[in-house]
């Protein structure tokens, strides 16, 4: 299950019983839920009632969550994030930052970006401290990350921005230092591989990209959409519309590479991993309005014989 916001954390972001239920009655069937975006600093909040991991007082909730999570037989994962040039004025008391000063986003100065950086470790320390099993790294949909990565929003002349190097360099700073906070855990990437825009990231920047990720020690690479966000109007009546992203990376890397879009079908789901497109299949929307999807698509899958369902 890929990381949905559902809303159902406190304003000040901490876990909620609403929250855990959420995660509870989906997870027994699940081979890897990921929990919704958490911010990591105050600054980086994109709405009121978001989950945050920006404090140590918030811990004990989280404990809760990743021990439900893990009574039910899965393992936690939780995504952490910063919205940067996309987090809310009115939420966050401040005007927004990003990698350069856009409309009503301010350009982030250098010291920013290395105190950034140490709340997404400090972040992942609580993380760990909680008892999950990993993080991920939320470097899609137009999040702070995704925007120095994308040449729409990075228009900085220092060593990070320009050059595909230089855009690539505050994103793997974050995961190396991460990766160095994250002993023994995994560690996720969400690459947001496509802006589907012609001035924007491409499919060979996120497969370079990709290899980078890995070699900075990234364990599993989950790729979803860039600037254009994760449901593009232009796609969203296809199924699995960012599986050729996936799988075009998944030939370049080593580690396991998770493919997603609007899947919704048990036996397409099934097909992608069988015909090696992919290593994992992220089902969101669809376990979002049915919480029991993933107990029947076991029960589909398992009784049925393999149909032939189009592979893109």
């Amino acid at each position: 299950m890929p990381p949905m916001q559902s809303g159902r954390a406190t304003f000040e972001g901490a876990v909620t019983n609403r929250l855990i239920n959420f995660y509870v009655s989906r997870s027994a069937a699940l081979g890897l839920p990921i929990v919704e975006h958490a911010y990591i600093s105050l600054t980086g909040k994109l709405s009121p009632k978001q989950l945050g991991i920006y404090d140590d007082a918030l811990i004990s909730g989280f404990e809760q969550l990743a021990s439900a999570i893990h009574a039910v037989g899965a393992p936690a994962i939780l995504q952490i994030t910063h919205a940067g040039g996309v987090a809310n004025k009115k939420v966050i008391n401040a005007q927004p930052a990003g990698p350069s000063a856009s409309g009503k986003m301010r350009e982030l100065q250098k010291t920013e970006l290395e105190a950034i950086a140490e709340e997404f470790v400090l972040a992942t320390e609580r993380a760990v401290k909680a008892g999950f099993d990993g993080v991920e790294l939320h470097g899609a949909h137009g999040y702070l990350l995704n925007q120095f990565f994308s040449p729409l929003l990075n228009k900085r002349q220092d060593e990070f921005g320009g050059s595909l190097e230089k855009r690539m360099r505050f994103p793997l700073l974050v995961v190396n230092a991460v990766r160095r906070a994250l002993t023994g855990k995994v560690l996720l990437y969400r690459l947001g591989a496509d802006d589907l825009a012609p001035n924007g990231i491409q499919i060979a920047d996120a497969v370079a990209f990709a290899v980078e990720l890995e070699r900075a020690g990234v364990d599993v690479i989950d790729v979803s959409g860039g600037m254009c966000g994760a449901e593009p109007k232009q796609l969203r009546k296809l199924q699995g519309y960012f599986i050729s992203q996936a799988h075009e990376i998944k030939q370049a890397v080593h580690v396991p590479v998770i493919g997603v879009g609007g899947i919704a079908e048990a036996a397409y789901a099934d097909r992608l991993v069988r015909e090696e497109k992919v290593d994992l299949v992220a089902v969101g929307r669809a376990l979002l309005k049915d919480s029991t999807w993933a107990f029947k698509a076991v029960e589909t899958l398992t009784a049925a014989p393999k149909t032939n369902v189009d592979v893109i």
